[in-house]
């Protein structure tokens, strides 16, 4: 599934949940600008699902910790890129992660 429909799918399934439960179907197309993936959508409509939230309040804070934790994940794995960048440094010192001093040998 090409992700244009399937992130139309994940949208249209959010909006008929909060509709289903009387909420303004707006909100959950702001709701899956918002949370920006399939994923994230399909676990915003899961929470719907299994918990019913009776006002908006609570479809947000649920949105925001989904956005949230999102966010956290991102952030852990570009520390994590960037410390591994560090540490091949550190091991390896400048300019001999493309191969540079191996060259340098071969033409003596």
């Amino acid at each position: 599934m090409d992700h244009r429909k399937e992130w139309s799918c994940a949208r249209d399934q959010l909006v008929s949940s909060l509709k289903d439960l009387g909420f303004n179907p707006v909100l959950g197309e702001m709701i899956a600008k918002h949370l920006g993936s399939p994923r994230a959508i399909d676990r915003m409509t899961s929470y719907l699902y299994h918990v019913k939230p009776r006002s908006e309040e609570l479809v947000i804070d649920e949105m925001l910790a989904i956005r949230s934790e999102i966010d956290a994940w991102r952030e852990k794995k570009a520390s994590e890129a960037a410390n591994a960048a560090y540490n091949r440094l550190l091991y390896y010192g400048l300019g001999t992660d493309d191969g540079e001093d191996d060259r340098e040998d071969e033409e003596e």
